[in-house]
């Protein structure tokens, strides 16, 4: 792929900017990628949401100063991608053709179900069924205290909680089945609350936080989007919405493209159709304004308490929508999300990089519109070999 010219810096008139990142496991380093791009284009986020290793990467962005950021999630990658063997034995293959390299990411992905991801999670000795029931242990293969360690080495939870940058992760409550966020401005973080966030069944266990046990937010939806809708303020607001599964996609034409085509659909939410359904309720919102601006002050009308609740809906908010999307290669098969290979990683990493500069190169995407309802949607798509 050819080296793509660094944006100059854009200053947007947003008065908030967020960052959206969905799960999606060894694909996160897509979403860092898209950090290091947005860092060096002097687009600094003042929110951050995540579900599962997107709430990982938001710890890491909002739990170091934005000069350490991008070392931060290198560190953090670098780490869950090195060899348990101290051999890089996948990454140092010869790759000449696309089955080879399914073949070494298939390998890859084998031996992190088999020896766990350094600093992130490690098989138990006893497997689950031999466990005591109702144990962490009894309903999960892995265990989850290296990533409790990494996070309290690579996240300043005192600065994360400072409300410097604003953080907000999905969880699953594993008794009720509710979806729930922790947010930085309700309550303060810790490492289990982004490890809740993560703990994807049966893999991981459920994370215990004040009595309760949380599972991965995946699980219910895995973007964090609709979140930022309803939790925002009055504010005007710059979105990146960071996806590492593509809703729309082609036909399979074989098991292995049935196989990634089907998680593609199931852990995508539906982003576009969140987008959509936004758009058609600022339209309305909107709509309420203007129809409410025409009533004479003096109008006994306005004094209805009905109009007061219209009054309250709407708003003239601005709103743009930059979506970036990781599109799998064919080579890739349905065990990318576990491919915590170093090839993998940097390819990545690069493919966040490179779409994020290509969107940078346009200052629409950074520019306040008015029109169509006050959201406007911006995405360049992508296509190989760019």
């Amino acid at each position: 792929m050819p080296e793509i010219a660094k944006p100059s810096p854009e200053k947007t008139d947003f008065q908030t900017t967020a960052l959206i990142l969905q799960g999606g496991g060894a694909l996160g380093s897509y979403q860092a990628g898209v950090y290091a791009a947005l860092a060096e284009g002097e687009v600094h986020p003042d929110w951050v949401a995540g579900i599962s290793i997107g709430a990982i990467n938001c710890a890491l962005i909002a739990g170091n100063p934005p000069k350490r950021r991008v070392e931060r999630l290198r560190k953090f990658w670098e780490e869950v991608t090195e060899s348990p063997f101290g051999v890089a034995m996948f990454d140092e293959m010869p790759l000449g053709s696309d089955m080879a390299r399914l073949v070494a990411g298939k390998a890859a992905a084998m031996r992190a179900l088999m020896w766990g991801v350094p600093h992130f999670f490690s098989p138990r000795p006893v497997p689950p069924f031999f466990q005591p029931p109702g144990t962490a242990a009894a309903i999960s293969f892995y265990d989850t205290s290296a990533l409790r360690s990494t996070l309290e080495a690579q996240v300043d939870f005192d600065l994360l909680n400072s409300g410097a940058t604003r953080l907000s992760v999905g969880a699953v409550n594993v008794r009720s089945g509710n979806f729930v966020y922790f947010d930085n401005t309700r309550q303060k973080i810790g490492p289990e609350h982004i490890m809740a966030s993560g703990s994807l069944p049966p893999g991981l266990p459920a994370t215990e936080i004040e009595g309760e046990h949380y599972w991965d937010g995946g699980l219910v939806s895995n973007t964090p989007l609709e979140w930022v809708f309803r939790a925002s303020g009055p504010e005007d607001m710059l979105i990146f919405q960071v996806d590492l599964w593509s809703a729309r996609g082609e036909m399979p034409r074989n098991l292995i493209e049935s196989d990634v085509r089907q998680k593609e659909i199931r852990y995508s939410s539906r982003t576009r159709t969140v987008t959509d359904n936004f758009v058609r309720l600022q339209r309305l919102r909107r709509m309420i304004g203007d129809l409410l601006a025409e009533l004479p002050p003096d109008s006994e009308f306005r004094k209805k308490e009905r109009v007061e609740a219209l009054r309250r809906m709407a708003h003239l908010r601005c709103y743009n929508i930059v979506h970036l999307i990781y599109r799998s290669p064919k080579y890739e098969g349905a065990s990318e999300d576990y491919e915590f290979s170093r090839r993998a990683m940097e390819a990545h990493w690069q493919a966040g990089y490179d779409d994020t500069i290509r969107t940078l190169r346009h200052p629409e995407a950074l520019r306040k519109h008015t029109g169509d309802g006050g959201v406007f949607t911006f995405d360049i798509g992508h296509s190989e070999g760019d």
